[in-house]
Parts: structure tokens; sequence; C-alpha cells
């Protein structure tokens, strides 16, 4: 499987040239193949799987391609690589086309983290620097910590700390900071859907949100 394997990596290095500075290296056990660093793809067994992410998960999906499936400790674990069938193999620009989308989708995830980790608290719409150092104190470094928090969890991680409700002006601008927006112009539809949310949480929890 390990020849099987190289000669598929010699072969995808030459089929993809056009995408860019095409690398090869050991990963998972098979090879990676990435191009200007973006990893897209991976070889494993003879066979080339094309990495997918939020972005492009459901397009592998319609062309029922076969998910990656590895035991780890007697478990199936499922991995975000896609395989190529013999028929998408057999006609290269479909191929390319696929690795197309699967590499466009990494550069973008790239390029997503590096702005998310570049930005610090304040840098963002609603938020001062008195409510960075209060993010701090409950975990919430960066921008990308508050946009996996969300603004709910963040909301009630702050009203923890000061043990009391900060307020629903607070929460939109919370979700505004995510969202890229300033607090009085967040989009109705978040607005109503945060606006039942503060509510319900005040007649669930009263003694700890009043």
């Amino acid at each position: 499987m390990i020849n099987q394997s190289k000669k598929r990596v010699l072969e995808c290095l030459e089929l993809f040239a056009p995408l860019g500075n095409i690398r090869s290296r050991t990963q998972f056990g098979g090879f990676s193949l990435s191009a200007d660093s973006a990893m897209f793809g991976l070889v494993s067994d003879g066979e080339l799987y094309l990495r997918a992410n939020d972005d492009n998960e459901a397009h592998f999906c319609r062309k029922k391609m076969e998910r990656l499936i590895y035991r780890k400790r007697g478990m199936d674990v499922h991995l975000r690589y896609f395989k190529v069938s013999h028929d998408q193999w057999s006609d290269p620009q479909i191929l390319l086309r696929l690795a197309k989308v699967a590499l466009k989708g990494m550069r973008r995830e790239i390029e997503s983290k590096k702005n998310s980790e570049a930005l610090r608290l304040k840098d963002l719409p609603n938020l001062t620097l008195a409510l960075e150092r209060m993010l701090w104190q409950v975990g919430i470094e960066n921008s990308g910590d508050l946009r996996m928090q969300g603004a709910r969890r963040a909301y009630l991680k702050l009203c923890a700390i000061k043990k009391k409700n900060l307020g629903i002006n607070l929460l939109m601008a919370l979700e505004g900071a995510i969202l890229g927006f300033h607090e009085a112009a967040l989009p109705v539809a978040s607005r109503e859907l945060l606006t039942q949310w503060f509510n319900h949480q005040q007649d669930q929890y009263p003694l700890t949100m009043h």
C-alpha cells in the first residue's frame, strides 16, 4: 500500500500543478497534499481524499463521495476527508475542479483564522478597553475566542463574575462585535432572537439575572 500511495502522490503532484506549489509530506499514516502551505488533500492506502470544511462539506456529500473513517481506541472517527472515486480520478478536469473546491475552502479557513486571531477585542465594534478586560477575566482573550463562545455564552459568563444582570444592550453589543455591526445597526432578525433569549433567561433565572 505504501508503494501505491507513493505512486498516487506523484500523480497528484503532476495533476494539481496548476493549483500552485504542490508539496507532500507524511500525515495520518499517509501523505498530505498542500498548495502553497494550504493542505487540501490526503493520500492513504493508495486512495486520494480531499479535505472539506464548513464551506464545502455539503458539496462533497452531494457528490456522494465516501468519508474517510479510521478507528481510534475501538471507536470510529469520522474525518473531513472525502474519497475521490475511480470515475472522478479518471477525468482530470472533474478531479481538478474538486481539488479547487477543497483548496479554496482551506484558504478561506486559513484567512479567517488569521483575521480572527489578529484582532484584539477592543478593535471590534462596540467593545471598549474596559469590556475587553472584563472578557479577559472570563477567559475570552481575543476575537476568535469571542466568536467561538458566542454572544449569549459570553454574556452569561460576564453576568456570573459581576453577579448581576448586565442588560440587554451589552448582549446586543457582543453580538454586533461578532457580526461586525454597531449595536444600533444589528440586523432585526438577530435583535429579535436575542431579545427572546434575554427575556427567557430573566424568566427562568429571575434571582440570578436581576
